[in-house]
């Protein structure tokens, strides 16, 4: 069976992309199934790209098996794409969903209703020892509400609206939100790469 190694220790991040990749007989194992400790990567890129590139590449080098990792975050239009890539630290270290939740709405307290447009962005990036890395990305279109709301989800899930929903992410079926969320998208673009791997 193939194998590839997921340079993640989120365990839902991990889940997804297992539901993903066990069909096609590809054991994906993320940092956490892994018994040699990894040192932290640093993210030093200055785009999702950059930082996505830098994790793979650095995990499919260590363990010379084939590595994806994902840089995603939030891009909020009224706040000239903040969060962006600092999505995960916006309030500080060590990371905090809540104060980085309660930071953007504070920053967007006078923003009118209508111009709340954001999106999460997804960006994979598939590193085999020795070969170019390959990249798919994916977004999720929406709306940042003026407090939050639900329980499910991580990150800005509580404040974030898709587009044709009134619900946040966060108040969501986990199922359905995995059917539209930026990580879905992307990860569906990565049935074209499966024979690469």
């Amino acid at each position: 069976m193939k194998k590839i190694i997921i340079a993640t220790k989120n365990k839902g991040k991990a889940k997804e992309f297992r539901a993903f990749f066990d069909p096609y007989d590809i054991e994906a194992v993320s940092l956490l199934d892994l018994e040699e400790e990894i040192p932290d990567i640093e993210e030093t890129g200055e785009s999702f790209v950059e930082n996505a590139a830098i994790k793979a590449e650095q995990i499919a080098n260590h363990f010379q098996q084939p590595a994806l990792a994902d840089d995603s975050g939030l891009i909020i239009d009224s706040l000239e794409g903040r969060p962006g890539i600092y999505s995960a630290r916006y309030a500080g270290e060590p990371t905090d969903d809540q104060a980085n939740i309660d930071k953007i709405l504070e920053e967007m307290k006078e923003v009118p209703e209508n111009e709340r447009t954001a999106r999460f962005i997804c960006v994979l990036a598939i590193a085999r020892p020795g070969e170019e890395t390959m990249f798919v990305t994916g977004y999720c279109e929406g709306h940042i509400q003026l407090t939050q709301s639900g329980e499910n989800g991580f990150g800005y899930d509580p404040v974030f609206v898709p587009e044709g929903y009134e619900q946040t992410m966060a108040e969501l079926d986990p199922d359905e939100k995995n059917q539209i969320s930026h990580r879905k998208m992307a990860i569906n673009q990565l049935e074209s790469k499966i024979d690469l791997l």
